[in-house]
């Protein structure tokens, strides 16, 4: 059963694409259909593009999802296994936890620019990368957190 946090992260990502795949549709007919392209489609679709991926990066695809290359984790022991989850995981939450700072500090400062055709905020637009970084630390501390407990270490073939 999903929690409510993540069925709305899913509704969010869902409604991005569907957004992202009405304005591709509107694109294709003014462009393809009707001979007359539209600027602010373009625009619309690199935007929802950037959320999508980004969103979905951070909070709907599950992490046993994302693809991993496991032939050495399938080949060595549990207690390395451990080591490895925890090292890896102070890798990238380490470096997502020390770019925050600057990335928002970027983010918030691209807010005073637009862009050229909806003059969207550009703040707006970079957003997503910072909820990303947000996202990366808090399951680092999570998958730190289970591999000192000893969950989630078992060999297993991936597909």
């Amino acid at each position: 059963m999903k929690s409510w946090p993540k069925k709305a992260a899913d509704a969010m990502g869902g409604g991005l694409f569907l957004a992202l795949f009405i304005v591709f549709v509107i694109q294709i007919t003014a462009r393809f259909g009707f001979d007359k392209p539209l600027a602010w489609t373009d625009e619309a679709a690199v935007v929802l593009y950037i959320w999508v991926i980004l969103w979905a990066a951070a909070f709907v695809v599950p992490e046993r999802e994302h693809v991993v290359f496991d032939l050495v984790w399938n080949s060595v022991s549990r207690r390395t296994r451990r080591a490895m989850q925890i090292v890896g995981n102070l890798l990238i939450g380490g470096l997502a936890l020390y770019a925050i700072p600057a990335s928002w500090d970027y983010v918030r400062f691209m807010a005073r620019e637009g862009t050229p055709v909806l003059g969207l905020p550009f703040m707006w637009v970079f957003l997503p990368f910072v909820l990303l970084l947000v996202a990366l630390v808090v399951r680092s501390a999570w998958a730190i957190w289970n591999a000192v407990r000893g969950v989630g270490l078992e060999a297993e073939l991936r597909i």
